[in-house]
Protein backbone atom coordinates (compact mmCIF):
# COMPACT_ATOMS: atom_id res chain seq x y z
CA UNK A 1 0.00 0.00 0.00
CA UNK A 2 1.09 3.57 -0.96
CA UNK A 3 0.51 5.65 1.57
CA UNK A 4 -0.30 9.47 1.07
CA UNK A 5 -0.19 12.56 3.15
CA UNK A 6 -3.30 14.66 4.13
CA UNK A 7 -2.87 17.39 5.75
CA UNK A 8 -5.75 18.88 8.59
CA UNK A 9 -7.99 21.41 7.53
CA UNK A 10 -8.41 24.62 9.23
CA UNK A 11 -11.13 26.90 9.37
CA UNK A 12 -10.93 29.94 7.35
CA UNK A 13 -12.07 32.46 9.66
CA UNK A 14 -12.01 31.28 13.75
CA UNK A 15 -11.49 33.35 16.72
CA UNK A 16 -7.92 33.42 18.71
CA UNK A 17 -7.54 30.82 21.13
CA UNK A 18 -5.46 33.64 23.32
CA UNK A 19 -2.84 35.66 22.98
CA UNK A 20 -0.42 33.65 25.11
CA UNK A 21 -1.01 30.26 23.29
CA UNK A 22 2.74 29.44 21.05
CA UNK A 23 0.79 29.66 17.45
CA UNK A 24 2.13 26.02 16.73
CA UNK A 25 -0.19 24.82 19.48
CA UNK A 26 -3.35 26.82 18.36
CA UNK A 27 -3.22 25.91 15.24
CA UNK A 28 -3.36 22.04 16.75
CA UNK A 29 -6.21 22.76 18.42
CA UNK A 30 -8.45 24.48 15.89
CA UNK A 31 -8.02 21.46 13.80
CA UNK A 32 -9.05 19.44 16.88
CA UNK A 33 -12.21 21.79 16.52
CA UNK A 34 -11.38 23.92 19.66
CA UNK A 35 -13.47 26.75 18.88
CA UNK A 36 -13.05 28.72 21.96
CA UNK A 37 -10.68 29.54 24.56
CA UNK A 38 -13.06 28.10 27.19
CA UNK A 39 -12.74 24.33 25.48
CA UNK A 40 -8.98 24.80 27.36
CA UNK A 41 -10.15 25.48 30.28
CA UNK A 42 -9.55 21.21 31.94
CA UNK A 43 -10.11 22.31 35.65
CA UNK A 44 -11.88 19.98 37.67
CA UNK A 45 -14.68 22.69 37.88
CA UNK A 46 -15.55 21.81 33.91
CA UNK A 47 -16.18 18.08 34.67
CA UNK A 48 -19.94 17.28 33.65
CA UNK A 49 -21.85 17.05 36.96
CA UNK A 50 -22.28 13.83 38.67
CA UNK A 51 -26.45 14.15 38.83
CA UNK A 52 -26.63 13.67 35.13
CA UNK A 53 -25.10 10.35 35.02
CA UNK A 54 -28.40 8.19 35.26
CA UNK A 55 -28.10 5.46 37.63
CA UNK A 56 -25.55 7.38 39.67
CA UNK A 57 -28.12 7.74 42.19
CA UNK A 58 -29.66 4.21 42.41
CA UNK A 59 -26.10 2.67 42.84
CA UNK A 60 -25.34 5.17 45.85
CA UNK A 61 -28.42 4.15 47.59
CA UNK A 62 -27.67 0.39 47.05
CA UNK A 63 -23.97 0.68 48.11
CA UNK A 64 -25.08 2.14 51.41
CA UNK A 65 -27.59 -0.55 51.77
CA UNK A 66 -24.67 -2.64 52.66
CA UNK A 67 -21.90 -0.33 54.19
CA UNK A 68 -21.95 -1.18 57.35
CA UNK A 69 -23.14 -4.60 57.93
CA UNK A 70 -22.45 -6.29 53.86
CA UNK A 71 -19.88 -7.82 52.53
CA UNK A 72 -19.00 -5.99 49.14
CA UNK A 73 -17.12 -7.95 45.90
CA UNK A 74 -16.16 -5.91 43.33
CA UNK A 75 -15.23 -8.15 40.52
CA UNK A 76 -13.49 -6.28 37.87
CA UNK A 77 -12.03 -6.71 34.28
CA UNK A 78 -8.38 -8.17 33.42
CA UNK A 79 -6.78 -5.18 31.59
CA UNK A 80 -5.51 -1.61 32.48
CA UNK A 81 -9.12 0.32 32.71
CA UNK A 82 -10.25 -3.17 34.53
CA UNK A 83 -7.53 -2.87 37.11
CA UNK A 84 -7.82 0.46 37.88
CA UNK A 85 -11.51 1.10 38.16
CA UNK A 86 -11.15 -2.20 41.05
CA UNK A 87 -8.28 -0.29 43.06
CA UNK A 88 -10.31 2.68 42.83
CA UNK A 89 -13.31 1.75 44.18
CA UNK A 90 -12.21 -0.37 46.72
CA UNK A 91 -9.53 2.19 48.25
CA UNK A 92 -12.24 4.62 48.46
CA UNK A 93 -14.96 2.07 49.93
CA UNK A 94 -12.84 1.51 52.53
CA UNK A 95 -11.34 4.53 53.13
CA UNK A 96 -14.94 5.31 53.88
CA UNK A 97 -16.63 3.21 56.51
CA UNK A 98 -17.80 0.02 54.74
CA UNK A 99 -17.04 -2.53 56.93
CA UNK A 100 -16.03 -5.53 54.09
CA UNK A 101 -14.89 -4.73 50.66
CA UNK A 102 -12.92 -7.53 48.62
CA UNK A 103 -12.33 -8.08 44.63
CA UNK A 104 -12.01 -10.68 42.31
CA UNK A 105 -11.17 -10.52 39.05
CA UNK A 106 -11.59 -13.33 36.41
CA UNK A 107 -8.69 -15.33 35.26
CA UNK A 108 -9.01 -15.21 31.11
CA UNK A 109 -7.67 -18.53 30.40
CA UNK A 110 -10.02 -20.35 32.87
CA UNK A 111 -12.95 -17.80 33.03
CA UNK A 112 -13.28 -15.66 29.68
CA UNK A 113 -14.40 -12.14 30.40
CA UNK A 114 -17.19 -10.94 32.13
CA UNK A 115 -19.50 -11.96 35.11
CA UNK A 116 -20.04 -15.17 34.20
CA UNK A 117 -21.95 -18.26 36.10
CA UNK A 118 -18.83 -19.83 36.54
CA UNK A 119 -17.48 -16.36 38.08
CA UNK A 120 -20.78 -16.22 40.23
CA UNK A 121 -19.80 -19.78 41.46
CA UNK A 122 -16.12 -18.92 42.29
CA UNK A 123 -17.59 -15.73 44.11
CA UNK A 124 -20.46 -17.50 46.35
CA UNK A 125 -17.70 -18.88 48.39
CA UNK A 126 -16.78 -15.53 49.90
CA UNK A 127 -20.49 -14.76 50.48
CA UNK A 128 -20.55 -11.45 49.20
CA UNK A 129 -24.34 -9.51 49.54
CA UNK A 130 -23.55 -7.23 46.95
CA UNK A 131 -21.63 -7.61 43.75
CA UNK A 132 -20.16 -4.99 41.94
CA UNK A 133 -18.98 -4.80 38.56
CA UNK A 134 -16.10 -2.60 36.76
CA UNK A 135 -15.57 -2.33 33.11
CA UNK A 136 -17.78 -4.88 32.44
CA UNK A 137 -20.95 -6.56 32.86
CA UNK A 138 -23.23 -5.02 30.59
CA UNK A 139 -23.84 -8.15 28.78
CA UNK A 140 -24.21 -10.71 31.55
CA UNK A 141 -27.41 -11.31 31.47
CA UNK A 142 -26.48 -15.17 32.76
CA UNK A 143 -24.16 -14.36 35.23
CA UNK A 144 -26.62 -11.69 37.12
CA UNK A 145 -29.31 -14.10 37.09
CA UNK A 146 -27.18 -16.67 38.60
CA UNK A 147 -26.45 -14.13 41.54
CA UNK A 148 -29.81 -12.78 42.02
CA UNK A 149 -30.90 -16.24 42.57
CA UNK A 150 -27.89 -17.13 44.75
CA UNK A 151 -29.32 -13.86 46.67
CA UNK A 152 -26.84 -11.75 46.07
CA UNK A 153 -27.76 -8.25 44.87
CA UNK A 154 -26.16 -6.62 41.71
CA UNK A 155 -24.26 -3.31 40.90
CA UNK A 156 -23.25 -3.30 37.17
CA UNK A 157 -20.66 -0.01 36.22
CA UNK A 158 -19.71 -0.62 32.88
CA UNK A 159 -19.01 1.86 29.64
CA UNK A 160 -19.34 -0.66 27.28
CA UNK A 161 -22.06 -0.52 24.72
CA UNK A 162 -25.17 -2.47 25.97
CA UNK A 163 -26.98 -5.54 24.03
CA UNK A 164 -30.52 -5.63 22.84
CA UNK A 165 -31.47 -6.91 26.41
CA UNK A 166 -30.25 -5.49 29.62
CA UNK A 167 -28.87 -7.84 32.88
CA UNK A 168 -31.88 -8.11 35.56
CA UNK A 169 -29.07 -5.90 38.17
CA UNK A 170 -30.04 -3.84 40.93
CA UNK A 171 -28.79 -0.96 39.57
CA UNK A 172 -26.96 -0.14 35.98
CA UNK A 173 -24.22 3.07 35.79
CA UNK A 174 -23.25 2.98 32.06
CA UNK A 175 -23.05 6.66 29.98
CA UNK A 176 -23.65 4.44 26.70
CA UNK A 177 -27.48 3.11 27.69
CA UNK A 178 -29.93 3.63 25.03
CA UNK A 179 -31.57 6.44 26.73
CA UNK A 180 -28.60 8.27 28.87
CA UNK A 181 -28.27 11.93 28.08
CA UNK A 182 -24.77 12.10 29.97
CA UNK A 183 -22.79 14.35 28.30
CA UNK A 184 -19.34 12.22 27.78
CA UNK A 185 -20.25 8.39 26.27
CA UNK A 186 -16.91 8.29 26.07
CA UNK A 187 -16.06 7.25 30.11
CA UNK A 188 -13.81 4.59 30.08
CA UNK A 189 -14.50 2.18 32.94
CA UNK A 190 -13.10 4.29 35.39
CA UNK A 191 -14.16 6.94 34.69
CA UNK A 192 -17.86 5.33 34.98
CA UNK A 193 -16.11 4.47 38.75
CA UNK A 194 -15.05 7.53 39.50
CA UNK A 195 -18.71 8.93 38.71
CA UNK A 196 -20.12 6.53 41.00
CA UNK A 197 -17.59 7.19 43.84
CA UNK A 198 -18.35 10.63 43.87
CA UNK A 199 -21.90 10.02 43.87
CA UNK A 200 -21.46 7.82 47.28
CA UNK A 201 -19.33 10.50 48.81
CA UNK A 202 -21.33 13.30 47.94
CA UNK A 203 -24.14 11.57 49.61
CA UNK A 204 -21.77 10.27 52.87
CA UNK A 205 -20.85 14.12 52.92
CA UNK A 206 -24.36 15.56 53.50
CA UNK A 207 -25.98 12.59 55.34
CA UNK A 208 -22.97 13.20 57.88
CA UNK A 209 -21.31 9.92 58.21
CA UNK A 210 -17.96 10.54 57.49
CA UNK A 211 -15.52 13.01 59.58
CA UNK A 212 -14.57 16.36 57.35
CA UNK A 213 -11.12 15.51 57.13
CA UNK A 214 -11.61 12.06 54.90
CA UNK A 215 -10.17 12.34 51.54
CA UNK A 216 -12.29 13.06 48.58
CA UNK A 217 -12.84 11.41 45.52
CA UNK A 218 -10.51 13.56 43.58
CA UNK A 219 -7.81 11.57 45.56
CA UNK A 220 -7.79 8.75 43.06
CA UNK A 221 -7.61 10.67 40.02
CA UNK A 222 -4.47 9.23 39.18
CA UNK A 223 -5.96 5.83 38.66
CA UNK A 224 -8.76 7.49 36.52
CA UNK A 225 -5.86 9.03 34.28
CA UNK A 226 -4.03 6.07 34.11
CA UNK A 227 -6.89 3.63 32.97
CA UNK A 228 -8.68 6.52 30.51
CA UNK A 229 -5.57 6.61 28.56
CA UNK A 230 -4.64 2.71 28.77
CA UNK A 231 -8.60 2.02 27.24
CA UNK A 232 -7.62 4.20 24.50
CA UNK A 233 -11.07 5.84 24.61
CA UNK A 234 -11.56 9.33 22.89
CA UNK A 235 -10.41 12.17 24.77
CA UNK A 236 -13.65 14.56 24.88
CA UNK A 237 -13.01 17.33 27.30
CA UNK A 238 -14.77 15.32 30.06
CA UNK A 239 -11.92 12.59 29.62
CA UNK A 240 -9.40 15.51 29.17
CA UNK A 241 -10.13 17.18 32.56
CA UNK A 242 -10.00 13.48 34.01
CA UNK A 243 -6.38 12.86 32.90
CA UNK A 244 -5.22 16.13 33.10
CA UNK A 245 -6.07 16.46 36.65
CA UNK A 246 -4.53 13.09 37.51
CA UNK A 247 -1.84 13.74 35.99
CA UNK A 248 -0.79 17.13 37.82
CA UNK A 249 -1.36 14.91 40.73
CA UNK A 250 0.97 11.83 39.58
CA UNK A 251 3.49 14.90 38.93
CA UNK A 252 3.07 15.96 42.13
CA UNK A 253 3.96 13.02 44.21
CA UNK A 254 0.13 12.42 45.09
CA UNK A 255 -0.39 9.05 43.62
CA UNK A 256 -0.57 5.43 44.44
CA UNK A 257 2.76 3.82 45.64
CA UNK A 258 2.03 1.48 42.62
CA UNK A 259 1.92 4.03 39.91
CA UNK A 260 4.95 5.57 41.64
CA UNK A 261 6.81 2.13 41.39
CA UNK A 262 5.67 1.39 37.87
CA UNK A 263 7.34 4.13 36.68
CA UNK A 264 10.34 3.84 38.57
CA UNK A 265 10.57 0.50 36.53
CA UNK A 266 9.76 2.01 33.46
CA UNK A 267 12.60 4.33 33.96
CA UNK A 268 9.99 7.20 33.49
CA UNK A 269 10.35 10.50 35.51
CA UNK A 270 7.55 11.60 37.40
CA UNK A 271 7.89 15.08 37.29
CA UNK A 272 7.11 15.75 34.10
CA UNK A 273 5.50 12.68 32.38
CA UNK A 274 2.86 12.84 30.10
CA UNK A 275 -0.07 10.75 28.91
CA UNK A 276 2.10 8.72 26.39
CA UNK A 277 4.44 7.83 29.56
CA UNK A 278 0.99 6.23 30.52
CA UNK A 279 0.02 4.46 27.52
CA UNK A 280 4.15 3.23 26.92
CA UNK A 281 5.77 2.75 29.62
CA UNK A 282 2.85 2.35 32.81
CA UNK A 283 -0.28 0.55 30.66
CA UNK A 284 1.68 -2.09 29.16
CA UNK A 285 3.25 -3.77 32.52
CA UNK A 286 0.56 -3.48 34.01
CA UNK A 287 -1.84 -5.24 31.43
CA UNK A 288 0.89 -7.79 30.98
CA UNK A 289 -0.35 -9.45 34.47
CA UNK A 290 -3.77 -9.86 32.24
CA UNK A 291 -2.36 -10.66 29.84
CA UNK A 292 0.05 -13.39 30.82
CA UNK A 293 -0.35 -14.43 33.93
CA UNK A 294 -3.39 -12.66 36.70
CA UNK A 295 -4.65 -9.51 36.44
CA UNK A 296 -4.49 -10.16 40.59
CA UNK A 297 -0.64 -8.68 40.32
CA UNK A 298 -1.61 -5.70 39.26
CA UNK A 299 -4.65 -4.82 41.52
CA UNK A 300 -2.89 -5.66 44.23
CA UNK A 301 0.14 -3.21 42.77
CA UNK A 302 -2.53 -0.24 43.05
CA UNK A 303 -3.57 -1.12 46.24
CA UNK A 304 0.02 -1.44 47.90
CA UNK A 305 0.45 1.44 50.40
CA UNK A 306 4.34 0.60 51.09
CA UNK A 307 6.48 1.45 49.06
CA UNK A 308 8.57 -1.65 49.24
CA UNK A 309 5.21 -3.62 48.23
CA UNK A 310 4.67 -1.76 45.52
CA UNK A 311 8.31 -1.71 44.13
CA UNK A 312 8.17 -5.83 44.42
CA UNK A 313 4.87 -6.34 42.29
CA UNK A 314 5.85 -3.93 39.61
CA UNK A 315 9.03 -5.74 39.16
CA UNK A 316 7.12 -8.61 39.10
CA UNK A 317 4.46 -6.71 36.27
CA UNK A 318 8.06 -5.66 34.68
CA UNK A 319 8.73 -9.04 34.25
CA UNK A 320 5.77 -9.94 32.70
CA UNK A 321 6.07 -6.89 30.37
CA UNK A 322 9.49 -8.76 29.75
CA UNK A 323 7.62 -12.42 28.37
CA UNK A 324 4.36 -10.45 26.56
CA UNK A 325 7.05 -8.52 24.59
CA UNK A 326 8.74 -11.95 23.58
CA UNK A 327 5.69 -13.97 22.51
CA UNK A 328 4.42 -10.43 20.56
CA UNK A 329 7.73 -10.66 18.22
CA UNK A 330 6.78 -14.31 17.62
CA UNK A 331 3.37 -13.65 17.15
CA UNK A 332 3.73 -10.56 14.66
CA UNK A 333 6.71 -12.00 12.77
CA UNK A 334 3.87 -14.96 12.00
CA UNK A 335 0.94 -12.54 11.41
CA UNK A 336 3.31 -10.34 8.87
CA UNK A 337 4.02 -13.68 7.38
CA UNK A 338 0.86 -14.80 6.79
CA UNK A 339 -0.47 -10.89 5.06
CA UNK A 340 2.51 -11.48 3.07
CA UNK A 341 0.93 -14.82 2.21
CA UNK A 342 -2.53 -13.16 1.36
CA UNK A 343 -0.69 -10.98 -1.04
CA UNK A 344 0.91 -13.88 -2.56
CA UNK A 345 -1.91 -15.74 -2.78
CA UNK A 346 -4.39 -12.85 -4.49
CA UNK A 347 -4.11 -9.21 -4.51
CA UNK A 348 -7.73 -9.06 -4.37
CA UNK A 349 -7.09 -10.75 -1.08
CA UNK A 350 -5.22 -7.69 0.34
CA UNK A 351 -7.66 -5.72 -0.64
CA UNK A 352 -10.04 -6.40 2.16
CA UNK A 353 -11.86 -4.48 4.01
CA UNK A 354 -11.63 -6.21 7.45
CA UNK A 355 -8.67 -8.78 7.84
CA UNK A 356 -8.71 -11.72 10.13
CA UNK A 357 -5.77 -13.91 11.17
CA UNK A 358 -5.14 -17.38 13.47
CA UNK A 359 -2.58 -19.32 14.44
CA UNK A 360 -2.92 -22.57 16.18
CA UNK A 361 -0.19 -21.56 18.18
CA UNK A 362 -0.65 -18.05 19.20
CA UNK A 363 -1.07 -16.83 23.15
CA UNK A 364 -4.88 -15.65 23.59
CA UNK A 365 -3.66 -13.10 26.16
CA UNK A 366 -1.55 -11.70 23.30
CA UNK A 367 -3.83 -11.12 20.23
CA UNK A 368 -5.11 -7.91 20.97
CA UNK A 369 -1.55 -6.38 20.65
CA UNK A 370 -0.46 -8.38 17.20
CA UNK A 371 -4.08 -7.21 16.12
CA UNK A 372 -3.44 -3.52 16.65
CA UNK A 373 0.29 -4.09 15.17
CA UNK A 374 -1.00 -5.66 12.29
CA UNK A 375 -3.94 -2.97 12.03
CA UNK A 376 -1.39 -0.25 12.14
CA UNK A 377 0.93 -1.70 9.24
CA UNK A 378 -2.53 -2.31 7.02
CA UNK A 379 -4.39 0.44 7.89
CA UNK A 380 -7.88 -1.98 7.93
CA UNK A 381 -9.62 -3.13 10.85
CA UNK A 382 -8.13 -6.69 12.18
CA UNK A 383 -9.11 -9.30 14.21
CA UNK A 384 -6.64 -11.89 15.57
CA UNK A 385 -7.45 -15.04 17.00
CA UNK A 386 -6.26 -17.45 19.28
CA UNK A 387 -7.38 -21.17 20.62
CA UNK A 388 -9.25 -20.85 23.57
CA UNK A 389 -10.05 -24.27 24.51
CA UNK A 390 -11.36 -27.43 22.16
CA UNK A 391 -14.67 -26.11 21.42
CA UNK A 392 -13.66 -22.27 20.85
CA UNK A 393 -11.66 -19.05 19.24
CA UNK A 394 -11.37 -16.08 21.00
CA UNK A 395 -10.67 -12.52 18.91
CA UNK A 396 -9.76 -9.60 19.52
CA UNK A 397 -9.90 -6.53 17.43
CA UNK A 398 -8.50 -3.58 16.68
CA UNK A 399 -10.25 -0.77 14.49
CA UNK A 400 -9.27 2.25 12.32
CA UNK A 401 -11.19 5.83 12.60
CA UNK A 402 -14.57 6.02 10.90
CA UNK A 403 -15.60 2.20 11.51
CA UNK A 404 -17.28 1.44 14.77
CA UNK A 405 -15.90 -2.51 15.26
CA UNK A 406 -18.00 -3.06 18.10
CA UNK A 407 -21.10 -1.65 15.94
CA UNK A 408 -19.36 -4.37 13.11
CA UNK A 409 -20.06 -7.34 15.29
CA UNK A 410 -23.43 -6.06 15.91
CA UNK A 411 -24.37 -6.09 12.56
CA UNK A 412 -22.46 -9.31 11.72
CA UNK A 413 -24.79 -11.32 14.67
CA UNK A 414 -27.93 -9.53 13.00
CA UNK A 415 -27.08 -10.90 9.32
CA UNK A 416 -25.90 -13.91 10.73
CA UNK A 417 -27.68 -15.14 14.24
CA UNK A 418 -25.76 -18.12 14.32
CA UNK A 419 -22.16 -17.08 13.45
CA UNK A 420 -20.90 -15.51 16.93
CA UNK A 421 -21.14 -17.00 20.35
CA UNK A 422 -20.84 -14.05 22.22
CA UNK A 423 -18.88 -10.51 21.71
CA UNK A 424 -18.74 -7.06 23.25
CA UNK A 425 -16.44 -3.87 23.13
CA UNK A 426 -16.54 -0.44 21.70
CA UNK A 427 -15.30 1.39 18.89
CA UNK A 428 -11.93 1.01 17.81
CA UNK A 429 -11.62 -2.08 19.96
CA UNK A 430 -13.97 -5.30 20.58
CA UNK A 431 -13.51 -9.17 21.75
CA UNK A 432 -15.67 -11.97 20.40
CA UNK A 433 -15.80 -16.36 20.48
CA UNK A 434 -16.28 -18.61 17.58
CA UNK A 435 -16.53 -21.87 17.22
CA UNK A 436 -13.28 -23.06 15.05
CA UNK A 437 -15.08 -24.05 11.92
CA UNK A 438 -16.84 -20.73 11.54
CA UNK A 439 -13.64 -18.88 11.29
CA UNK A 440 -14.16 -18.66 8.01
CA UNK A 441 -17.46 -17.40 7.36
CA UNK A 442 -17.00 -15.01 9.93
CA UNK A 443 -13.68 -13.47 8.16
CA UNK A 444 -16.18 -13.31 4.97
CA UNK A 445 -18.59 -11.81 7.03
CA UNK A 446 -16.15 -8.87 8.89
CA UNK A 447 -14.53 -8.10 5.77
CA UNK A 448 -18.29 -7.33 3.75
CA UNK A 449 -19.51 -5.22 6.93
CA UNK A 450 -16.52 -3.32 7.15
CA UNK A 451 -16.82 -2.79 3.65
CA UNK A 452 -20.30 -1.49 3.81
CA UNK A 453 -18.65 1.21 7.13
CA UNK A 454 -16.27 2.98 4.71
CA UNK A 455 -18.12 2.98 1.62
CA UNK A 456 -16.11 3.38 -1.89
CA UNK A 457 -13.59 5.69 -0.87
CA UNK A 458 -11.24 3.81 1.48
CA UNK A 459 -9.04 6.07 3.65
CA UNK A 460 -6.89 3.23 4.85
CA UNK A 461 -3.95 4.88 2.86
CA UNK A 462 -4.23 8.44 4.44
CA UNK A 463 -1.96 9.74 6.74
CA UNK A 464 -3.08 12.86 8.70
CA UNK A 465 -0.25 15.42 10.09
CA UNK A 466 -0.84 19.61 10.73
CA UNK A 467 1.16 20.24 8.47
CA UNK A 468 4.10 21.71 7.71
CA UNK A 469 6.30 23.55 10.45
CA UNK A 470 8.64 26.97 9.47
CA UNK A 471 12.29 26.23 10.00
CA UNK A 472 12.12 28.80 12.63
CA UNK A 473 8.94 26.58 14.38
CA UNK A 474 11.13 22.94 14.54
CA UNK A 475 12.59 24.46 18.17
CA UNK A 476 12.94 23.01 21.67
CA UNK A 477 10.00 26.25 22.72
CA UNK A 478 7.69 24.29 20.62
CA UNK A 479 7.92 21.32 21.65
CA UNK A 480 7.88 22.20 24.94
CA UNK A 481 4.45 24.26 24.22
CA UNK A 482 3.10 21.11 22.82
CA UNK A 483 4.05 19.10 25.71
CA UNK A 484 2.32 21.11 27.62
CA UNK A 485 -0.63 21.32 25.77
CA UNK A 486 -1.96 18.09 26.28
CA UNK A 487 -3.03 15.54 27.62
CA UNK A 488 -3.25 14.37 23.87
CA UNK A 489 -5.13 11.11 23.13
CA UNK A 490 -7.60 9.28 21.04
CA UNK A 491 -9.61 11.60 19.00
CA UNK A 492 -6.77 14.09 19.85
CA UNK A 493 -4.55 12.79 18.02
CA UNK A 494 -0.50 14.62 19.50
CA UNK A 495 0.56 16.62 16.78
CA UNK A 496 2.25 15.45 13.98
CA UNK A 497 3.90 17.08 10.87
CA UNK A 498 5.27 16.40 7.75
CA UNK A 499 8.26 18.08 5.51
CA UNK A 500 11.03 16.81 2.95
CA UNK A 501 14.67 15.93 4.57
CA UNK A 502 17.59 14.61 3.37
CA UNK A 503 18.88 12.15 5.53
CA UNK A 504 22.81 12.79 5.99
CA UNK A 505 22.98 9.53 8.57
CA UNK A 506 21.24 6.46 9.59
CA UNK A 507 21.67 3.42 11.76
CA UNK A 508 19.81 0.76 13.89
CA UNK A 509 20.24 1.36 17.65
CA UNK A 510 18.43 -0.99 19.98
CA UNK A 511 17.90 -3.70 17.39
CA UNK A 512 14.85 -1.94 16.00
CA UNK A 513 14.67 1.51 16.04
CA UNK A 514 16.08 3.86 13.47
CA UNK A 515 18.69 6.53 14.37
CA UNK A 516 19.11 9.08 11.84
CA UNK A 517 20.55 12.84 11.64
CA UNK A 518 17.90 14.41 9.30
CA UNK A 519 18.43 17.71 7.65
CA UNK A 520 15.81 20.10 6.17
CA UNK A 521 16.86 21.69 3.19
CA UNK A 522 18.28 25.17 2.04
CA UNK A 523 17.78 25.96 5.70
CA UNK A 524 21.39 24.97 6.97
CA UNK A 525 19.63 23.51 10.28
CA UNK A 526 19.83 18.98 10.90
CA UNK A 527 18.16 17.51 13.79
CA UNK A 528 18.51 14.45 15.82
CA UNK A 529 15.53 11.94 14.97
CA UNK A 530 14.27 8.16 15.87
CA UNK A 531 12.00 6.39 14.44
CA UNK A 532 11.20 3.54 17.23
CA UNK A 533 10.18 -0.33 16.25
CA UNK A 534 11.33 0.99 12.17
CA UNK A 535 12.35 -2.22 11.63
CA UNK A 536 9.52 -5.30 11.64
CA UNK A 537 9.53 -8.54 13.25
CA UNK A 538 10.84 -10.41 10.29
CA UNK A 539 13.62 -8.02 10.06
CA UNK A 540 12.39 -6.64 6.51
CA UNK A 541 14.01 -3.24 6.54
CA UNK A 542 16.33 -1.30 4.87
CA UNK A 543 18.15 2.15 6.11
CA UNK A 544 16.76 4.83 4.14
CA UNK A 545 18.73 7.51 2.69
CA UNK A 546 18.97 10.92 0.50
CA UNK A 547 15.62 12.60 0.23
CA UNK A 548 12.43 11.27 2.30
CA UNK A 549 8.92 12.66 3.46
CA UNK A 550 8.67 12.22 6.94
CA UNK A 551 5.66 12.21 9.27
CA UNK A 552 7.28 13.49 12.80
CA UNK A 553 6.28 15.05 16.19
CA UNK A 554 8.02 17.13 18.52
CA UNK A 555 9.92 15.81 21.39
CA UNK A 556 11.56 16.88 24.03
CA UNK A 557 14.41 14.86 25.09
CA UNK A 558 15.78 14.84 28.57
CA UNK A 559 19.26 13.73 28.15
CA UNK A 560 21.71 13.46 30.76
CA UNK A 561 20.03 16.68 32.48
CA UNK A 562 20.12 18.90 29.04
CA UNK A 563 16.63 18.93 27.44
CA UNK A 564 17.16 18.88 23.62
CA UNK A 565 14.87 18.82 20.63
CA UNK A 566 14.71 15.18 19.27
CA UNK A 567 12.57 14.64 16.19
CA UNK A 568 10.08 11.41 16.58
CA UNK A 569 9.61 10.24 13.28
CA UNK A 570 6.07 8.21 12.36
CA UNK A 571 6.69 7.43 8.28
CA UNK A 572 9.23 7.70 6.27
CA UNK A 573 7.64 7.65 2.76
CA UNK A 574 9.47 8.62 -0.44
CA UNK A 575 8.94 12.52 -1.48
CA UNK A 576 5.12 12.94 -3.23
CA UNK A 577 2.38 15.67 -3.52
CA UNK A 578 0.89 16.50 -0.60
CA UNK A 579 -3.18 17.14 -0.32
CA UNK A 580 -4.73 19.78 2.18
CA UNK A 581 -8.32 17.96 4.13
CA UNK A 582 -10.93 20.00 2.37
CA UNK A 583 -13.68 21.47 4.06
CA UNK A 584 -13.35 23.73 7.23
CA UNK A 585 -13.24 21.67 10.64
Amino acid sequence: MTLRIVRRALALQRAPLGAELHPVLERAYAARGVRSSSELDISLERLLPVGTLAGVAEAVSLLLAHRLSGRVLVIGDFDADGATSTALMVRAMRAWGFASVEFLVPNRFHFGYGLTPEIVALATQSAPTLIVTVDNGISSLAGVAAARAAGIEVLITDHHLPGAQLPAANAIVNPNLTDSRFGSPALAGVGVAFYVMAGLKRRLDAQGMLAPHIPGVAEYLDLVALGTIADVVPLDLNNRVLVSQGLKRIRAGRCVAGIRALLQVAGRSRADMTAADLAFAVAPRLNAAGRIDDMKIGIECLLADAEADALALAARLDELNAERRSIEVRMQADALTAVKRLHEKSLRQLQRSGVCLYDESWHQGVVGLVASRIKERLRRPVFAFARADAQSLRGSGRSIAGVHIRDVLDSIAARHPDLIVKFGGHAMAAGLTLEPEKLERFARAFDEEVGRCLGPALGADCIETDGELEVEEIALHTASALRAGGPWGQAFPEPCFDGVFLIRSARIVGERHLKMWVELPRSGRAFDAIAFNYIDADGGAQLPEGSAQLVYRLDVNDFKGERRLQLLIDHVLPCAPVAIATGAV
